[in-house]
């Protein structure tokens, strides 16, 4: 079953890449107490998402911290060093956090998993955006087209 507006997020520990490596933190440490803008990507460095929707939250960093937004949470089933290299490619800087689900933990917890297998690409994320508010889902867009108007930061704007 997909989470819901109102539903409080998993307790999933995550990665992401630091000068020392891959470091481990938790949904809670993402959430509590913060509004954050999460977007899960189908993965790194695939066409839509590097060329649209990473560089969309980057640009919009700004209008959405006004809006109220504290941080904003790129993720994807990707491992903490890939997920750190597109950072770097994306120039995300600390505007966004790159994320790492490498295990799919959150993507299934959730039920916002996608299943490119025949494709050879594995359990994946789908592509969606969401305001979670000290832990609890306030907004949630899915695209259903395999597009990233409805995901994208500048549809998250609009809606905030």
């Amino acid at each position: 079953m997909t989470i819901s507006v109102g539903d409080a997020m998993p307790d999933i520990t995550l990665y992401t890449m630091t000068g020392s490596g891959p470091e481990s933190v938790t949904t809670g440490d993402l959430f509590g107490g913060k509004k954050v803008a999460l977007f899960g990507l189908p993965g790194a460095f695939t066409p839509t998402c590097s060329a649209k929707h990473v560089p969309g939250f980057v640009a919009n960093h700004d209008a959405l911290t006004a809006k109220g937004i504290d941080s904003i949470v790129c993720v994807s089933v990707n491992d903490a060093f890939v997920m750190g290299a597109w950072g770097e490619d994306q120039q995300v800087g600390d505007k966004v956090m790159m994320v790492s689900d490498g295990s799919a933990e959150l993507a299934l917890a959730t039920g916002l998993e996608l299943d490119l297998s025949n494709r050879g690409f594995g359990m994946r994320c789908c592509r969606f955006s969401m305001v979670v508010n000290d832990g609890k889902v306030e907004s949630l867009n899915l695209e259903s087209d395999g597009g990233y108007e409805v995901t994208s930061a500048e549809h998250m704007l609009a809606n905030l």
